[in-house]
């Protein structure tokens, strides 16, 4: 029999993970990706006896998969907050979605096991912008200011290494950070003790400085549309930019692109913080489209349907 953990390279997905493996020690092969490697299960080899943990990836992107497994009789356990679609009805599946949009899979994680690893719950709510719940998540622990504010910018370091069009672009490979990271319970020692923290930071420091040096390329009455440069720094800092953007006007949405190899843009949403719905309907609206309410993306807009996305964004959020 083998085990297969399947988690998006995020920080909401390795410390979902985490939190399980904490509490349920299990030799697994892992299978991850960059954040938009959302297609996962596919690469799954799983027969009958194996199982399969799957966290922080929609089952909208993997139904094809998902049902391959179910009918190969592998047992699949999912925790996801992605737009799930219809969910399947198997003995099988062992599932925990909740799409409300100041929900994370790490809380989902959380409330599974009754709060026995929260700290890694708090790390992920953050790691997805989920501040307010993060913080709510910390009150429990007792916690003062500057332990919050290490845990908040661990969850946006472990973010930002898992953006990328492609894993020449990440820091670190989603599989080494999580091995990383999984060799503590503690996770101020993780930050006192592993350097690569420390670089994934300077690197999000350096490219969000520069990120904040380009104007909008479109300013709505309802949210901004910036288009970044073809580097490798825009690719990482477009989650993150988008996430800053929101922070810091919480009444507008904000489309943050970056052109793509096949010639056209990905796109990285986020709904007003006021009002944090909508990013995921404005974003299936197009043919790559996918993600939550609060947050979602594109990941391939051609050039000729920018005019289009930028319409339909000005009138989702208006």
């Amino acid at each position: 029999m083998t085990h297969y953990d399947v988690f998006n390279g995020d920080a909401d997905g390795l410390c979902s993970l985490h939190q399980l493996r904490l509490e349920y020690p299990l030799d697994s092969v892992l299978v991850t990706g960059a954040k938009r490697d959302v297609a996962l299960l596919g690469r799954v080899d799983a027969h009958g006896g194996d199982s399969v943990t799957v966290l922080d990836v929609s089952v909208e992107s993997n139904r094809a998969a998902l049902a391959g497994l179910l009918e190969r009789g592998v047992a699949v356990q999912y925790f996801d907050h992605h737009f799930a679609g219809e969910l399947p009805e198997h003995a099988g599946l062992q599932r925990v979605i909740d799409t409300s949009p100041q929900v994370c899979t790490g809380i989902l994680v959380d409330r599974y096991l009754q709060g026995r690893r929260r700290i890694w719950a708090v790390i992920a709510a953050f790691g997805d912008n989920l501040v307010q719940p993060a913080r709510s998540l910390a009150s429990s622990l007792r916690l003062d200011i500057g332990a919050i504010a290490a845990l908040r910018q661990l969850g946006e370091n472990l973010s930002y290494n898992a953006y990328g069009d492609s894993e020449a672009d990440l820091i670190a490979h989603p599989s080494e950070l999580y091995r990383t990271v999984s060799r503590y319970t503690d996770p101020f020692r993780l930050l006192r003790e592993e350097g690569l923290l420390a670089r994934i930071d300077a690197v999000r420091r350096d490219d969000l400085a520069t990120a904040c040096e380009v104007e909008p390329a479109v300013a709505l009455a309802s949210g901004t549309v910036y288009v970044l440069p073809d580097a490798a720094w825009s690719r990482r800092v477009r989650g993150a930019f988008g996430n800053q953007l929101a922070n810091r006007f919480p009444d507008l949405a904000h489309a943050i692109l970056t052109p793509n190899v096949q010639g056209g843009y990905t796109v990285s949403v986020r709904a007003p913080q006021v009002k944090p719905t909508g990013a995921d309907a404005l974003c299936r609206a197009f043919q790559t489209g996918g993600g939550r309410a609060a947050a979602a993306g594109i990941n391939h807009l051609p050039q000729d349907r920018l005019p289009d996305f930028t319409r339909r964004m000005g009138q989702a959020f208006s």
